[in-house]
């Protein structure tokens, strides 16, 4: 794959026009964080019929599934490719072109979509995708997945504090998450725990369970939303729970030795997906510093002639160039891995994680040097891509972690 079909590039271009008519003009309201993005991605699924589209895929996916339990041979599956039925494509362009106007917009519905509905549909029962995938899919509820903790953020799992206890044929949580995308405002939250067993073993070792909870829970607290250096579009925030009673029917697979196996490797699937869409996101960020900086260098004058004349501005225009050349090969790269049922393995999709997102973060910044003064400011748009760009060197696993996967799968440890 070397460019987008002509069907592809309809596609991105009416995304465009969505963008350009509903998100552009609202923008200050959504980076100031006074208006969350639910009501907009919702418009924005209707738009596109994309709930519409989610629904069907999912009934025929459960309706298989309802035949295989129950004996009987199920419905064929028409769609090709990985996990996204052969429209691999369609989603990475929509993140793409939402990144480059809000970055923050895209994280809240990836989260919800991606992360949260994916793990429940990876890990839960029948019965628990019916309940609680119909309202995610939609987007008619929202989705938070939360796993990081305040001392274990890149040490997910072995500093991970957060943990149950069995209570007759169900289990008490308690501990805290933090920096949880949708936190403040989700419906609907998987949330990883250790499981404590009373025997004294090392609590790094302890097995991990998921389970899904739901706001307004007895025990469950809902943070307020972070003041954060970028995406304010996308509320993030804190989760407490204080002794939240769950029945057997809220962990997914609804036994500890479930489908699903350990909670480690859903979690680790969900990063894989998560760092392919960062280099979406990158190269959404990279695109939109492009076409502003090439705007920028036609119109400035210095000494009586366009910027875009002095060689050190072209040299900026030209790197930008192959960070958007690069990056989008790695996007493409993935999108034909998936439609050959060969997705990346972790190690690669943190590989592309990696410099997708330190290319977006230096194309920013370079996008603000060559405004100069101008790029300094909040009016212009490259101060709000650089923001949002640093985010993207943190977000999905910080990039010092990225190296630590990679190198590990090289030296085979």
């Amino acid at each position: 794959m070397i460019e987008w079909s002509e069907t592809e590039l309809l596609i991105r271009d009416a995304i465009r026009e969505f963008v350009d008519k509903e998100i552009r003009p609202v923008s200050a309201e959504l980076e100031s964080g006074e208006l969350p993005p639910y009501d907009l991605i919702r418009k924005f699924f209707a738009s596109f019929g994309v709930g519409a589209m989610a629904a069907e895929a999912l009934e025929k996916q459960l309706a298989r599934a309802r035949a295989k339990a129950s004996g009987e041979a199920p419905e064929k599956d028409s769609g090709a490719g990985g996990g996204l039925g052969g429209q691999e494509s369609l989603a990475l362009i929509a993140a793409t072109e939402l990144a480059r106007v809000s970055l923050g917009l895209v994280a809240s519905m990836g989260v919800s979509i991606g992360l949260t509905a994916q793990t429940i549909q990876a890990k839960g029962t029948l019965t628990q995708q019916e309940r609680w995938l119909p309202g995610l899919v939609t987007f008619e509820k929202v989705g938070a997945w939360a796993i990081t903790e305040p001392d274990s953020g890149s040490d997910a799992f072995g500093g991970m504090k957060t943990h149950v206890r069995r209570d007759g044929d169900g289990y008490v949580l308690n501990g805290q998450k933090t920096f949880i995308t949708n936190g403040p405002y989700a419906d609907v939250i998987v949330v990883y725990a250790k499981l404590d067993e009373g025997d004294g073993a090392d609590s790094r070792d302890r097995k991990v369970l998921t389970f899904v909870l739901e706001s307004g829970m007895d025990g469950l607290t809902q943070g307020k939303p972070f003041k954060k250096m970028g995406m304010m579009s996308s509320p993030t925030g804190e989760l407490f729970f204080d002794n939240v009673k769950l029945g057997p029917d809220r962990l997914l697979g609804e036994f500890e030795e479930s489908r699903g196996g350990d909670g480690r490797d859903s979690a680790r699937a969900s990063f894989t997906a998560e760092r392919i869409g960062v280099a979406a996101l990158s190269l959404g960020i990279i695109e939109e510093c492009h076409r502003l900086c090439l705007g920028y260098a036609k119109s400035r004058r210095l000494w009586g002639q366009e910027i875009g004349r002095f060689q050190l501005i072209q040299l900026k225009l030209a790197k930008m160039e192959v960070a958007r050349i690069n990056v989008r090969n790695m996007v493409f790269q993935a999108i034909e891995a998936a439609r050959a049922g060969k997705p990346p393995t972790l190690a690669e999709a943190s590989a592309m994680k990696l410099y997708s997102s330190e290319a977006a973060t230096e194309v920013a910044m370079e996008a603000v040097q060559l405004f100069g003064g101008n790029g300094y400011m909040a009016e212009y748009q490259v101060e709000r891509l650089a923001r949002d760009a640093k985010s993207l060197m943190i977000y999905a696993g910080s990039n010092e972690i990225q190296v630590t996967h990679i190198a590990k799968a090289l030296l085979g440890a």
